[in-house]
């Protein structure tokens, strides 16, 4: 039975598991939003928000915490001074999951794309400008 048993083994070792969640993070915290499998995204926005609610700390402690997962100091200093300021006033939900509707090819696992709820203004902009977009095209 599976009783109290939380997370998704993602058919790897509990190593694997944990070294894999580690190298995601560190990619979500550098790139701000990345492509992979729906169940390594759900799982991988659990991790995620627990080093945002870190970064919302602020401490030499919780930058220590943080530098245990992510293992770089770039990401540490990304994430506390740029990604965590932009959560301040947000109680939770820091991450979304996007599906994809088109599977991968190789093996048609169900793709998505986890990113921050609160995007930077360079993905800002171009989200922006998608937007501004088809609203010029129907007023003309």
């Amino acid at each position: 039975m599976r009783h109290r048993k939380a997370g998704r083994k993602l058919g790897r070792t509990w190593e694997h598991r944990k070294a894999l969640m580690k190298n995601m993070a560190r990619s979500l915290v550098e790139h701000e939003r990345i492509r992979t499998t729906e169940a390594k995204a759900k799982e991988l926005s659990i991790f995620a928000d627990k080093l945002i609610t870190m970064a919302l700390q602020d401490t030499l402690h919780a930058r220590r915490q943080a530098f245990t997962v992510l293992g770089s100091h770039h990401s540490v200093k990304k994430l506390f001074d740029e990604i965590g300021p932009r959560f301040k006033e947000v109680p939770g939900g820091y991450t979304r999951v996007v599906k994809f509707g088109i599977p991968r090819v190789g093996d048609s696992a169900p793709m998505a794309l986890i990113e921050f709820t609160r995007l930077s203004d360079k993905f800002a902009e171009t989200a922006g400008s998608e937007a501004a977009t088809p609203e010029a095209t129907e007023e003309a």
